[in-house]
């Protein structure tokens, strides 16, 4: 597989159609990624749900998205 290049925005910035800026928790998802991303770990749960969500970090070292929907997909972009 080809390397895709990352998305031109910081790695704890989800795209706004992966997290959009009025989600109820997104104060706390984001603050739950970013301790995630610097403590180096995969991922972390999501405060409102429970579930497992993967870190940017994790997603951008396999170097090409999936095509999930992910979250944290650091290879979504506008275009």
């Amino acid at each position: 597989m080809k390397r895709l290049p990352l998305a031109p925005r910081a790695l704890t910035e989800p795209h706004p159609s992966r997290l959009a800026p009025d989600h109820p928790h997104r104060a706390e998802i984001l603050a739950e990624h970013a301790a995630a991303l610097e403590a180096g770990q995969a991922g972390y749960l999501d405060p409102g749900s429970g579930l497992f969500v993967l870190t940017a970090g994790f997603l951008a070292a396999r170097e090409t998205c999936c095509t999930r929907g992910c979250r944290h997909c650091p290879y979504v972009t506008d275009a």
